[in-house]
């Protein structure tokens, strides 16, 4: 499979590395503006590099990994080449399929949304497909991202909800790692050591998770006795409205979200 990706960033890089320690057999072809970035790409990842007009027509697989504001520019330029049978697969946030659509008639497009856990290669990516899309194309770009962490397959009416759940997820963590921190040093720990037990114990509860043996509510009630010290912490996250508060938190997110699918006009 011959995989081109326009766009070199962040995001490209870590889908690079994930397939290469999967041994995936992927022909890696990569265009970017920035020849600097090009000559990482080449020494970190032995993939090759080329122009536009070389990788294109090349590539079976196309991957554009550029920022939303670069993306009107890409499809432009993308129009004067032959994309029949080829899959095109998006990870700009905020546009829709329509966006592509409109642009690139009669292509097969995918819309991705991945998160930043993509850097430590335990990402959970939201893939909606547009149509015209094959079941051997879903296949290709789920296998792709699955090089990131997890997958899962959407209707794109659900992105902005995913956005909210995953998209933004990681950074609710981090705001819960640094307030347990806070909150320890508070109590008398150094705080080196509160912040190393803050993420530690998250990290060992996101484990538990992932061996998905019992349900999140399940593992919070076996941790919790009655009248102990883990019920009184719930209580005052219950008397201090948390359910209310992340309820409302995640439906601002969507909300954002919603508002810069408008603001880009190209709402779906």
């Amino acid at each position: 499979m011959k995989l081109g990706f326009l766009g070199g960033g962040n995001l490209a890089a870590s889908m690079i590395r994930g397939l290469r320690e999967q041994n995936a057999p992927y022909d890696i072809t990569v265009h970017d503006i920035d020849p600097q970035r090009l000559e990482f790409l080449r020494a970190a990842y032995a993939v090759r590099t080329a122009d536009a007009e070389a990788l294109v027509p090349e590539a079976e697989t196309l991957l554009l990994a550029v920022k939303p504001n670069h993306a009107a520019g890409l499809l432009d330029a993308l129009r004067s080449y032959d994309l029949s049978g080829k899959l095109l697969i998006s990870t700009a946030a905020g546009l829709p399929l329509r966006f592509y659509s409109a642009r690139l008639p009669g292509a097969a497009l995918v819309r991705a949304m991945p998160n930043t856990s993509s850097a430590a290669l335990r990402a959970v990516t939201g893939l909606a497909a547009g149509e015209g899309v094959t079941p051997a194309q879903r296949e290709t770009a789920a296998a792709i991202f699955s090089a990131l962490g997890k997958v899962l397959w959407i209707e794109e009416r659900g992105m902005n909800a995913l956005t909210a759940v995953s998209g933004s997820g990681p950074a609710y963590f981090y705001l819960l790692t640094e307030l347990m921190a806070e909150a320890g040093a508070a109590l008398g720990l150094a705080p080196a050591d509160a912040e190393f037990l803050a993420r530690e114990t998250l990290i060992g509860a996101g484990r538990m998770l992932e061996a998905g043996s019992e349900s999140p509510a399940a593992l919070r009630e076996r941790v919790t006795s009655p009248g102990g010290t883990t019920a009184a912490a719930l209580r005052v996250f219950a008397e201090s409205g948390l359910e209310d508060a992340v309820r409302r938190a995640l439906a601002a997110c969507a909300a954002r979200a919603e508002e810069m699918v408008r603001e880009s006009g190209t709402a779906c």
